[in-house]
């Protein structure tokens, strides 16, 4: 059973968000929050395995609630659920620490996929997302040359790609069949090559080159 925690200032929003995740049989609303202070607070009391995030609230927003739960060193994902478009918010969203992006409008049919999908290890980004997030490389070009997939060597660019993905370094290195000590050296190189620090790093930089399509797109 997925243990969540629904954020958002609405509290109409919140019973439905509760009534249509405790429906599926798969998931506990452990908790409700209405701000994003409040959200922080009770993610790190609760220690839930997901927190359902809105983005526009009084106070501290979405974005803010979002860094410092990532900031708290728990084992709990931010999937981001809101009506605002992903143009302006997506990159914003990541840089925070989210792990996931869905828009309301297709909580109904998305949000469960959306969840299980995150709290699995991976990414869930709208389709639109490697465009989005490539854009915006396009426009950083000019402040100097990013590393490239090429810069690795074939082990590397695979393990890069299943971390991506969400697969541990001992799931890795099942499906390259190695040890995982060896998967995290070739992670730990490739990290230094392409200056990346962590996973959500990892993440963006697959998104970007195309080593790594939305979880939305498959």
């Amino acid at each position: 059973m997925v243990r969540a925690l629904v954020v958002d200032d609405h509290s109409v929003v919140r019973a439905g968000l509760r009534s249509l995740l405790e429906a599926s049989g798969r998931v506990e609303v452990v908790g409700e929050a209405s701000s994003g202070e409040e959200g922080v607070a009770k993610a790190r009391s609760l220690k839930p395995d997901i927190v359902v995030m809105d983005l526009a609230m009084p106070g501290m927003d979405g974005v803010e609630a979002t860094r410092r739960i990532a900031a708290l060193g728990i084992d709990t994902k931010v999937l981001v659920l809101t009506i605002h478009n992903e143009d302006e918010y997506l990159v914003p969203a990541l840089d925070a620490g989210a792990d996931g992006f869905l828009n309301k409008s297709a909580a109904d049919t998305d949000l469960m996929g959306a969840i299980e999908a995150v709290v699995r290890g991976h990414s869930y980004l709208p389709r639109r997302a490697t465009a989005l997030i490539a854009r915006q490389k396009a426009r950083r070009h000019g402040a100097g040359r990013e590393p490239e997939p090429e810069a690795l060597s074939d082990r590397e660019r695979t393990a890069i790609e299943l971390t991506a993905r969400g697969f541990s370094a001992a799931e890795a290195g099942r499906e390259m069949h190695l040890s995982h000590k060896t998967v995290e050296g070739y992670i730990a190189r490739a990290k230094s090559k392409l200056g990346l620090a962590n996973r959500r790093d990892i993440v963006r930089f697959a998104l970007e080159t195309g080593l790594l399509r939305p979880k939305a797109e498959e």
